[in-house]
């Protein structure tokens, strides 16, 4: 965090804003920085499927990005993208930061995307490359190798004379 910022750390929750990294904090997860640079279609896809909760797939929001790009540029991509970022913070009650939604994806949209990859995957601790419904099933397992209990063991046996 900046000395000179005038944000508070929440013990357990990051910044005060809600976000657990700025905007232009892209240094902090070089592989999201990298994808969301090179690859936004499948950065937006996979933060598309989490947040829409497996109700459309990556594949799909990804060919939709990609297809608005090519036929409008960053402007309709990030008209579309900048609806997700609504949809996410509503979803984890962050702050609308720096700026409005449609201003931040129109100006940033790769560090916007790159800000919500994280936001992703280290405050909900979800793995965005398995996607939403790996994600639950991943959870399922874990949840029932914790209630697994291992079988009692019975004291030995003895004989009485």
């Amino acid at each position: 965090m900046n000395p000179s910022s005038n944000e508070t750390q929440v013990p357990g929750r990051g910044k005060a804003n809600g976000w657990s990294t700025d905007l232009c904090e892209c240094w902090t997860d070089i592989n999201s920085c990298c994808l969301t640079c090179w690859c936004p279609c499948v950065a937006f896809g996979r933060i598309a499927e989490v947040v829409d909760r497996g109700s459309t797939s990556c594949g799909v929001s990804g060919a939709m990005y990609m297809i608005i790009f090519m036929l409008t540029g960053y402007g309709g991509s990030s008209l579309y993208s900048c609806f997700y970022r609504t949809k996410l913070r509503a979803q984890y009650n962050l702050k609308e930061r720096p700026c409005c939604d449609c201003c931040v994806h129109f100006c940033c949209e790769p560090c916007a995307l790159c800000q919500e990859y994280r936001q992703l995957q280290h405050k909900s601790a979800l793995d965005l490359s398995i996607g939403w419904h790996g994600n639950v099933e991943r959870q399922a397992r874990v949840a029932a190798s914790a209630s697994a209990v291992p079988p009692s063991l019975q004291p030995p046996m003895s004989r009485l004379n």
